[in-house]
């Protein structure tokens, strides 16, 4: 599989090449396009993650903020106020790395100082302000995608961007092992574009550094079956295709919504990959 590198997060690492790390998704928002409301409550929220962490989750995503397409942006504070009450919970509850997808620097803060591991920021941008705050904490930072400036070459494109935000990272004093990158599926792109880069996760990730491939349950996977508005919790099947393809691409992790689906998945696929560097 990959070159054996690490992405550290805190006082953590994962060793990158070794098997596949799978994030579970917990949406504590009442308009996710999946599981909008399902996690909403702190009670709720926290049934998930155990219930996660049992199907062999390696990592915790806690958003408090939709970014579905369409999406209402909502305030820091409002942000804070669904995910303060949740997050001491699942810290407490559990024994894996929590992570926090939010594109504000006030938030991270917030939920780093209550003892969370990682920033998944979906912003598109490298913000020097965010990175401040990683630095603070050695936390692990997830840098996606967002579909500005595509060419022809979505592959090559993707690429050249993920590059240059690492760059920019570590410019900022971020240490390139905190660094996860994410092609961002689904964010600003045709669905064309979003198959190609799933099949040439190969050509798009970046040598030496995570690489995460968040698809499950998007559009993309309604538009491959010819039905669009196939149900969100319908998709699981296709879902695990792409992860399928995705790992043997070299994708270090995957975002889920349904973890023991991706996690049986990820093991055959790691064990086959296995016995191929074998040959």
């Amino acid at each position: 599989m990959n070159n054996k590198t690490v992405f550290r997060f805190r006082e953590g690492a994962f060793l990158l090449g070794s098997r596949t790390y799978i994030m579970g998704i917990i949406n504590a928002t009442p308009d996710s396009f999946s599981d909008g409301g399902d996690n909403f409550s702190p009670e709720n929220a926290l049934k998930t993650a155990i219930e996660m962490e049992k199907q062999g989750a390696d990592i915790l995503d806690i958003g408090g903020q939709s970014t579905r397409p369409g999406f209402t942006l909502i305030t820091p504070d409002e942000e804070w106020k669904r995910l303060e009450k949740i997050i001491p919970l699942i810290l407490k509850a559990t024994n894996i790395p929590v992570s926090i997808d939010t594109f504000y620097p006030e938030v991270a803060e917030k939920a780093l100082s209550l003892g969370c591991h990682i920033i998944n920021d979906v912003s598109g941008t490298v913000n020097p302000k965010m990175a401040e705050v990683i630095k603070k904490y050695n936390a692990g930072w997830i840098l996606m995608h967002s579909g500005e400036e595509i060419t022809d070459n979505i592959s090559e494109c993707v690429h050249s961007s993920l590059l240059n935000m690492l760059n920019t990272a570590v410019s900022f004093g971020v240490n390139k092992e905190n660094i996860c990158l994410d092609p961002g599926i689904g964010f600003g792109k045709t669905m064309e574009q979003n198959l190609k880069l799933i099949a040439e996760t190969n050509q798009v990730k970046i040598g030496g550094t995570a690489y995460l491939l968040g698809a499950s349950r998007k559009r993309v996977i309604g538009y491959a079956l010819g039905d669009c508005n196939l149900p969100f919790k319908e998709r699981d099947f296709g879902t695990v295709a792409i992860n399928t393809i995705g790992i043997l691409g070299g994708a270090d992790m995957l975002r889920v919504h349904n973890v023991s689906a991706a996690v049986q998945a990820a093991s055959v696929t790691d064990k086959i990959r296995e016995k191929e560097n074998k040959v």
